[in-house]
């Protein structure tokens, strides 16, 4: 079938080609095809061709020489790439480019295949172009999913849908089917899920073999002590207060001499060594500074008890409340405040309430099975917990939606930090054979913006450092983001920056668009206008994976997750229903 020729290059520049449409039923016949975002191929020489994104359509109208109108049209767009030669290759980018008079046809078929289907590297199915619902479009997986992505569109664009396609496709569910059933693959995916909303796309029926490795508030054990110095200051200090650093001192002491005591046989431990320590004892050690008082009797010098003893290792504070003697200026029993008496009330206060919030209890009471605290020997289990290997499952979900908000940040800066960390050290182990990390990690960050937020929010901090640690060196250790966001201008822009793939769903908020629009590559600048129009599951991709930046339609996952919007007219529309309100105060209480 031959190509059909629309009309010629006018002016041409490295920046934009503009293509002359001289007559109105050339047009008419092909407006389809003339759309903004669409393809066009454009002769170059006898041989190769240009193939070009459109970017704008302009259409003048005047009278010709017996006054019938007479319509034109000028279409400006930009190179992407080129089809070389009789081999009929396709390259990204374009060396060389159409000079005026030459002529412009629309992409038939053969051309089509030829950019989205015949590159074998493109392995991955995302969905099907939205101008041509026939072609599927696939993407470089390798490409995709070891470097980060970002998933961006507004509330009900399908972002949650197109995450869980994805995911479903890697780990091998189709309509509600296990297709890898008895042949497990090695894919390792951590969800961060704000909302409890990912755990219905994973729960297959029993016969289907499909593990899920669900951790809730009630599952999650997350012990204090892998905490480094950041997250412990984060959760015990507050950095406003006047004395802070005298607070920092004392519990940065205690720390370590608690971690000392408790592994005796581990040498050079340090604020940061992740290894047990009791935090009740660290606890009644900073009560005991604060209500420290020194004998200053000849030889004395150093804290008194109330039985006339000297405390000459402070170490003996973890085990037991001290009484003090009581300060006096009398020559025979002269003593003074020690340096802290008084000076932590409300640090030990703030110890206090904590230890005694139950809500805190996956952070600072975890127990196993046998109701023991985990220790130190329990960190390869801890690991495991959230890399899906106690249970073997390919995705674990990790259900913030139960999460104290004080604590969020925390939570999601030490499970990734701690994943980033195993990476570490198992991709150095593996390096010393000459071999690269063969058990990959991607972290989804759903709903990025409340926990890694552009603005330097004090109570997100520690959250937001890990996931840009993750951002800037992830890569080189087998692990991966994908920053899910319906705020992407509100998301840290050091993570974005790092991301080299962008599939982008409605959004239509300005603020947003223009975010993105400064994200992605020059040569998506037109694609990027259409972003408002697009259909829910509808979308912009972008980037390194992809051979042409295009839109694509993806189809639903099944199952869904829960995050469909309730329609609500037609539940109003209903007879009134009766709730049982004592159910959902039950769930509330947690009773």
């Amino acid at each position: 079938m031959d190509m059909i020729k629309i009309g010629q290059v006018l002016s041409c520049s490295s920046e934009s080609i503009d293509i002359t449409v001289d007559s109105l039923a050339i047009f008419e016949q092909n407006k389809n095809s003339l759309q903004v975002g669409r393809y066009l191929k454009i002769a170059q020489g006898n041989r190769d061709f240009t193939i070009a994104v459109i970017n704008n359509i302009k259409g003048t109208n005047s009278l010709d020489k017996e006054d019938n109108p007479k319509w034109q049209f000028q279409i400006t767009c930009q190179a992407i790439g080129t089809i070389i030669g009789d081999n009929n290759g396709f390259e990204r980018g374009s060396m060389l480019l159409p000079v005026p008079t030459e002529y412009v046809y629309l992409p038939d078929q053969k051309t089509l295949d030829i950019l989205f289907s015949s590159d074998v590297s493109y392995d991955f199915p995302l969905g099907n172009l939205s101008l041509n619902k026939s072609i599927e479009y696939k993407i470089n997986g390798d490409r995709f999913f070891s470097k980060h992505i970002a998933i961006v569109g507004s509330t009900g664009s399908g972002k949650s849908c197109a995450v869980t396609k994805i995911i479903h496709d890697v780990v091998g569910i189709a309509d509600q089917k296990n297709t890898n059933k008895g042949k497990q693959n090695n894919s390792h995916i951590v969800i961060f899920d704000i909302h409890d909303e990912y755990s219905a796309a994973f729960n297959l029926e029993k016969e289907q073999s499909f593990t899920l490795n669900r951790l809730d508030i009630d599952s999650l054990a997350l012990p204090y002590w892998l905490m480094n110095s950041e997250e412990l200051e984060s959760m015990f200090i507050e950095s406003n207060e006047a004395n802070s650093h005298n607070q920092v001192s004392q519990f940065k002491l205690a720390v370590i001499l608690n971690k000392e005591k408790h592994n005796p046989t581990i040498k050079d431990i340090t604020y940061d060594t992740p290894v047990y320590f009791s935090i009740e004892e660290v606890y009644r050690f900073i009560d005991n500074m604060n209500r420290e008082v020194n004998g200053r009797c000849t030889n004395e010098n150093c804290p008194k008890l109330a039985d006339k003893s000297l405390v000459k290792d402070r170490t003996l504070y973890f085990d037991k409340v001290c009484e003090f003697v009581q300060p006096s200026t009398s020559k025979d029993d002269k003593a003074t405040n020690g340096t802290f008496n008084g000076e932590f009330n409300r640090f030990v206060s703030r110890l206090e309430t904590k230890l005694s919030d139950k809500r805190l209890r996956f952070l600072l009471h975890p127990e196993k099975n046998e109701k023991e605290p985990y220790k130190t020997g329990d960190f390869h289990e801890i690991i495991q917990q959230f890399m899906g290997y106690l249970t073997k499952a390919n995705v674990t979900i990790v259900d913030l939606s139960g999460i104290p908000f004080e604590v969020l940040s925390i939570t999601v800066s030490l499970v990734s930090r701690l994943i980033f960390d195993f990476c570490f050290h198992y991709s150095k182990l593996r390096h010393e054979n000459n071999a690269l990390n063969d058990i990959p990690v991607m972290i989804v960050c759903e709903e990025a913006h409340n926990y890694v937020p552009q603005n330097n929010d004090v109570a997100y901090r520690a959250s937001r450092k890990s996931i840009e640690r993750i951002a800037k060196e992830g890569r080189k250790y087998g692990m991966s983001l994908m920053i899910v966001s319906q705020r992407p201008s509100e998301v840290s822009e050091t993570i974005f920056a790092q991301c080299n793939n962008f599939i982008a769903l409605r959004l239509t908020n300005n603020a947003d668009q223009n975010y993105v629009r400064r994200l992605f590559p020059d040569n998506s600048n037109s694609i990027v206008d259409i972003l408002p129009n697009l259909a829910p599951g509808e979308c912009v991709v972008v980037g390194d994976a992809v051979l042409l930046p295009s839109v694509v339609q993806m189809s639903l996952p099944n199952p869904e997750p829960h995050s469909q919007s309730t329609k609500v007219l037609e539940e109003w529309k209903k007879a009134w229903k009766d709730v049982t309100f004592q159910d959902v105060v039950k769930r509330w209480r947690k009773e």
